[in-house]
């Protein structure tokens, strides 16, 4: 496997972001992690390694690069999560899609990389690959939303109103127990995604909560995350390596 750190040209900047390749000559699908509200961190890191394990390119960008270099010290508390939550707020959809635009001019260039693109996205990150499954329909073949938050809001740029655009898989995987989405969210996304005929699935994990995928979170459930990884790349072979 071949690690680095890349500054990906984005319209508002160069964004960090590391990259994991595969071992050989390829083509491999490339695979964007869209970080939860922590940020980059080592965890996320292993995570874009056993993507490139699988036989994808696993692609971390940071998303906080507009404010420098951002890290959380979590243990602090308090301060450190309020100081947390204020950075993230700062994202949006637009700001988003104009970094994805970046990655995958980006990837365009990668000689290892083939043309379709597969997302994954935690926590806040949901409503981001949702809405870049709609809007680079072309060339995201494969979504997967982890416990995704403001997916389904009333603002005009609300993710699932680009359901119908999406030409891709998706993989909607939600917490049992989760206070940061909604009620309506699932039922309204199922109404949505029925609709406009999407392949999908869509699954409650049991006995599980908020941030459930994450070995260093006290509520990392390691059976449903395994579930999720096995789910995912099954999603990924069939939709990127056509």
């Amino acid at each position: 496997m071949k690690e680095k750190n890349v500054n990906v040209q984005t319209r508002d900047g160069l964004m960090d972001t590391f990259v994991a390749i595969p071992d050989g000559d390829g083509p491999f699908s490339p695979v964007i992690i869209y970080m939860d509200v922590p940020g980059i961190r080592e965890e996320l890191r292993h995570f874009a390694r056993r993507i490139a394990e699988n036989g994808f390119i696993g692609v971390l960008p940071d998303l906080y690069y507009r404010e420098g270099t951002v890290r959380f010290d979590l243990s602090k508390g308090g301060s450190e999560l309020k100081k947390m939550f204020a950075v993230g707020s700062k994202l949006t959809n637009e700001m988003v899609m104009a970094d994805t635009q970046g990655l995958l001019e980006y990837l365009s260039e990668v000689p290892e990389a083939s043309g379709a693109v597969g997302t994954i996205g935690y926590c806040m990150s949901g409503q981001f690959v949702l809405t870049a499954a709609g809007t680079f329909p072309d060339r995201i073949k494969a979504t997967a939303s982890l416990y995704g938050t403001r997916m389904v809001t009333d603002k005009d740029d609300s993710p699932h109103k680009l359901i119908s655009k999406i030409s891709g898989e998706l993989y909607l995987g939600f917490a049992e127990q989760d206070h940061f989405v909604e009620d309506f969210v699932i039922p309204t996304l199922e109404q949505e995604l029925e609709a406009a005929d999407c392949e999908y699935q869509m699954l409650i994990h049991a006995g599980t909560e908020h941030g459930f995928c994450f070995p260093e979170r006290p509520g990392y459930v390691e059976a449903a995350a395994e579930s999720v990884w096995e789910s995912v790349f099954s999603m990924y072979e069939r939709k990127l390596k056509q």
